[in-house]
């Protein structure tokens, strides 16, 4: 089928993909635009998985401070070479992420990054409220519930696992491999900190 371009403008605004990813996406699934941004995203995942273990040594630091200056965003994000630090894809990439995280408060990049003492806290918090919930059940059973207190935790909390305030439909994590995908480098979120008046 023909893909009108329009459509296509769509999908690269959508998916900052390149014209011939967006019309072979839209002509594989018919038009659908829903399903071409689909169709991008597990590209995107399979292209950056092949890339993961490159290094990043490039890149650049962001910063962003919110209207009335009462928070701000630093973030380090790498990249392979300085051509890919200095598009403007890499470029929107950082500032968009500087802009979640002023927004959704992110605790830590990954779970694994997660302070301890934040993990052991958040688990003794669930323990007390689920006291008489979890009474008489088994070990394995009151492990499986606290695991699925603690899986919400961390997409509430691990920068990577939340949800995109710009766009539901993805985490940062899509985000980031839907660009991998697109600018064919691993792109790495190494670390950021944000800092609010009075916090």
């Amino acid at each position: 089928m023909s893909v009108n371009t329009s459509l296509i403008s769509d999908l690269r605004k959508r998916t900052g993909c390149g014209i011939k990813d967006c019309k072979k996406a839209l002509t594989e699934c018919d038009g659908d635009l829903e399903k071409a941004v689909e169709f991008l995203r597990k590209k995107g995942l399979a292209a950056a998985d092949s890339k993961s273990g490159r290094s990043t040594d490039a890149g650049k630091v962001f910063s962003y401070i919110h209207a009335g200056g009462q928070v701000g965003v630093l973030l380090e994000l790498g990249c392979e070479t300085d051509f890919v630090a200095n598009t403007e894809q890499f470029e929107t990439l950082g500032k968009d992420i500087c802009m979640h995280i002023c927004a959704a408060s992110p605790v830590a990049v990954t779970r694994e990054n997660m302070p301890a003492d934040v993990v052991e806290t958040e688990k003794g918090i669930y323990r007390e409220q689920m006291k008489d919930q979890l009474e008489g059940k088994p070990e394995n059973i009151q492990d499986k519930i606290l695991t699925g207190k603690m899986d919400k935790f961390f997409k509430d909390s691990v920068l990577m696992e939340q949800l995109f305030v710009k766009d539901d439909s993805q985490t940062i994590e899509d985000l980031i491999k839907l660009q991998i995908s697109t600018l064919k480098e691993n792109i790495n979120l190494k670390r950021f900190s944000r800092f609010g008046i009075g916090g």
